[in-house]
């Protein structure tokens, strides 16, 4: 497992029911996960990595989904969700003159948790839209609480005249579908291209904003 994946550093430190063994398979899950996808690791391939028996690996995982799972869902509750939210809050709590520094400020967060954790990343892009019960958790534990939050920083910039007057929950999807179109692009799609940031991060924000930017009279 990667080193700057902190959130499952975290998770080891916390679960101490976890065997070395447990570890071991969770480890190499992860890895394999993210690398390959879900749906294209066998367990034999997580075992061999783990230095186990396939049948350790059966012995505390029923099946393969539950090892995915027992990764995915302890980490969306208990890490995942509290430290995105307090992570997130340091942009939320700012108050920014404009919209489009508000936009910069949240693509530079998203992108240092990002690069501190590409394969839980990974796994649950890959995953969350296949998965029920992943989605459901992303969706209690961490969606709504980032939405709620990122309604009333919307509502704050539609009445100071800077964003143009439409539902909120359009102008939400857009900017978030543009954040992460750069940063899975920067961060996951093409990762080795020749990047120039700060550039990138100006024009992703240009582009917002000349959509959003209210209509002259």
């Amino acid at each position: 497992m990667s080193d700057d994946t902190k959130i499952f550093e975290e998770l080891f430190d916390e679960n101490k029911k976890l065997t070395e063994k447990q570890k071991k398979i969770i480890a190499a899950a992860i890895e394999s996960f993210a690398e390959k996808g879900y749906a294209a690791t066998s367990t034999s391939e997580i075992a061999n990595k783990a230095g186990v028996a396939e049948g350790t690996i059966f012995r505390h995982y029923k099946t393969k989904k539950d090892l995915l799972l027992a990764i995915a869902s302890p980490v969306m509750a208990k890490f995942l969700a509290p430290f995105v939210i307090k992570d997130l809050n340091k942009v939320l709590n700012q108050k920014y003159e404009h919209y489009e520094d508000f936009m910069k400020a949240m693509i530079k967060n998203r992108a240092l948790f990002l690069k501190e954790n590409i394969p839980l990343f990974r796994i649950l892009i890959q995953e969350i839209p296949f998965q029920p019960e992943l989605k459901e958790q992303f969706t209690e534990h961490v969606a709504q609480k980032i939405i709620d939050r990122l309604e009333k920083t919307i509502n704050h910039y539609q009445e100071k005249g800077q964003i143009i007057e439409m539902p909120t929950y359009t102008v939400m999807r857009v900017t978030i579908s543009t954040i992460f179109g750069y940063l899975i692009a920067r961060y996951i799609l093409a990762p080795e291209g020749d990047w120039d940031d700060e550039v990138e991060i100006n024009r992703t924000v240009e582009i917002l904003m000349h959509g959003l930017a209210p209509k002259e009279a």
